[in-house]
């Protein structure tokens, strides 16, 4: 109810994920008269999609400390609550994302061992599976070496449920590659990650820069939550700006709009590669469930993308598998923060 085209695109999407997925039934939640008004235009659901009402709605202008405290009987509080309550396996919302983590964090908890949880994305790549995992991408703004350390360990861990990769490449994203750069917490995250890498799955392959991300040589980019959301936004809004460059200069003439006519099929898989519609929904790990965060403004194709991720996520049994992985690599991050405060003592001794 709370997304930035309303429900009538939520409903779309929603046939449209329902054609994909014949075995899955849906919860619908939001005013029961109104959405059975845009249900009634998709006889394909019928039969397939409970509608959970509830009387009010949480805006985008909405706080989330007001929604924490205020927003039960809300349709993103009842969406979540579904999972809580066991009858739903995951929820996806269009909603406030701020008052989306606030609710999900109350109402369901974090994994034990979880310090921060974290906004997974998906970015277009030349990695074989033709994308990348980034976190954080705005659940916080900070994040200690502890933190980027579970990161880690949560998007390998989406990466081999949500991508199939069984061995992800993870990297942490820095100023530079070179091992001496960049701020303090982000050498020790470094070397932290490098000795869980084993526990955790994954290789690890050091510092990698902003050029990388987009690139084949990482499966998943470590960063804090203001660097990692900016540069979605940045990323978001240069390819918006290359297409939009390209609709321009193939109707800028009758010779552009032949050549354009020529181009039809390279052009449109193109746009399907970069179309980041097929790439919607932030995923937030380290949850005691599976909730997925569509953009506010996304159309049907986007909320279908995104109920999809969802649904396979589910089915993986990925939240079971990532409170495992959390639990196996806190154990090897306090064994090598014991060793790292044992090291650091015997070294103050030798300079006394």
């Amino acid at each position: 109810m709370g997304g930035d085209r309303g429900p009538a695109v939520v409903v779309a999407g929603l046939s449209k994920s329902a054609a994909q997925f014949p075995d899955v039934d849906f919860l619908l939640h939001g005013n029961e008269t109104e959405l059975r008004t845009y249900l009634a235009r998709h006889a394909d659901l019928n039969g397939r999609v409970r509608i959970v009402h509830a009387e009010r709605v949480v805006t985008m202008s909405d706080k989330p400390s007001q929604v924490m405290r205020h927003g039960e009987g809300t349709s993103m509080w009842s969406t979540i609550d579904s999972i809580k309550d066991g009858h739903a396996q995951a929820a996806v919302s269009c909603g406030n994302t701020g008052a989306l983590m606030a609710v999900s964090m109350i109402r369901l908890r974090k994994i034990k061992g979880v310090n921060r949880p974290a906004i997974a994305c998906l970015w277009p790549s030349r990695s074989p599976g033709g994308f990348n995992v980034m976190l954080d991408v705005g659940a916080g703004i900070e994040a200690e070496a502890e933190d980027l350390l579970q990161f880690a360990t949560m998007g390998a861990s989406y990466a081999r449920n949500g991508l199939a990769l069984s061995q992800p490449r993870v990297g942490l994203l820095n100023v530079g590659t070179e091992e001496h750069k960049g701020r303090a917490e982000l050498k020790v995250a470094h070397d932290r990650i490098a000795a869980a890498a084993d526990v955790g799955g994954f290789d690890f392959v050091g510092f990698v820069e902003g050029g990388d991300i987009p690139s084949g040589r990482v499966d998943v980019i470590v960063t804090d939550g203001f660097t990692g959301n900016i540069a979605l936004k940045t990323g978001e809004g240069t390819a918006k700006l290359i297409s939009d460059f390209m609709r321009e200069a193939f109707n800028a003439g009758l010779l552009s709009k032949f050549a354009a006519l020529l181009a039809l099929n390279s052009l449109k898989r193109l746009q399907r590669r970069i179309d980041p519609r097929r790439v919607n929904g932030g995923v937030f790990l380290g949850l005691n469930g599976t909730v997925v965060k569509s953009h506010g403004s996304a159309d049907e194709t986007g909320v279908a993308a995104a109920i999809g991720l969802a649904i396979k996520l589910a089915r993986s049994g990925f939240v079971e598998r990532l409170a495992a992985r959390i639990a196996s690599t806190g154990q090897t991050g306090q064994d090598l923060g014991k060793e790292g405060a044992t090291s650091t003592a015997q070294g103050d001794g030798k300079n006394e």
